[in-house]
């Protein structure tokens, strides 16, 4: 039986449950706050910040996949739910797929985006030097090279340099030496072994101007899914801040196709 969840736990709306998996260095506020209100209009929606994020404390030992997805399973027993389905956005894409490894007779449908089954060598370079970066505690540094590979190429220029850094001062607020762990997990999350056991339906929702993890990874990822679809949204990595009605809408009009 799942242990109850230790990690801090965001809950809203009602109807069938949807558990919420956020991405490195984000939480559930950060990743889904501007279409949780959407969500929860048809669901049950639970979330869990990742320790070093939101009110979960940090570890000081390294993450695992399987115990991030075993705590959010925990947190919808928790809640009652004994079915959902599971989106999972950037690192929260292999905890996500790990879900739905793990507890297949619980999962009705798997959304991911902007995800990864395993990193590529030019994106684990990526992911070296942001970790590295994180270490020296230069967190306007990081948060300036965050800005350059989160955004859209379009976004991004869209702005003027002073707008950029501004944006990159306001992601700097958001840093702490406290999410190294979940940065280090993207080094490490491999989940392509879990790929072919997943059997409920699946949208691979593949953000074309991403900088940080290449269009190339998220189709790969969508093939190793038996029956995958996939979706493409005009945005960086973030499509919470670039696309947010478009991206609420593809999540929402597949979970309303699928819904059983």
């Amino acid at each position: 039986m799942t242990t109850v969840t230790s990690y801090a736990r965001t809950v809203r709306g009602s109807g069938p449950g949807l558990l919420l998996a956020h991405g490195a260095s984000g939480g559930i506020e950060a990743n889904y706050g501007p279409i949780l209100d959407g969500l929860a209009a048809r669901h049950t929606v639970v979330g869990v910040d990742y320790p070093g994020s939101g009110a979960t404390p940090a570890t000081q030992n390294p993450l695992e996949l399987d115990e991030l997805a075993d705590q959010l399973v925990a947190a919808a027993d928790a809640e009652g739910l004994d079915t959902f389905a599971v989106s999972g956005f950037s690192l929260g894409g292999p905890v996500a797929i790990r879900v739905a490894a793990r507890h297949p007779e619980r999962v009705t449908a798997v959304v991911l985006s902007a995800t990864f089954a395993h990193l590529d060598t030019r994106t684990e370079l990526v992911i070296d030097i942001w970790h590295e970066l994180m270490a020296t505690g230069q967190h306007h540094l990081v948060a300036k090279y965050a800005t350059v590979l989160a955004l859209g190429a379009p976004t991004l220029n869209s702005l003027t340099l002073e707008q950029a850094r501004a944006v990159a001062d306001q992601t700097a607020q958001g840093i702490s030496a406290d999410m190294v762990a979940q940065i280090d997990l993207v080094r490490r999350a491999d989940v392509r072994a879990d790929l072919a056991s997943i059997t409920v339906p699946t949208l691979v929702i593949v953000t074309v101007d991403d900088a940080l993890v290449p269009v190339a990874l998220q189709r790969r990822l969508a093939a190793g899914i038996p029956g995958a679809r996939t979706e493409e949204i005009a945005t960086g990595h973030l499509p919470f801040a670039e696309q947010p009605e478009q991206w609420l809408k593809l999540i929402t009009d597949f979970l309303g196709r699928t819904a059983r």
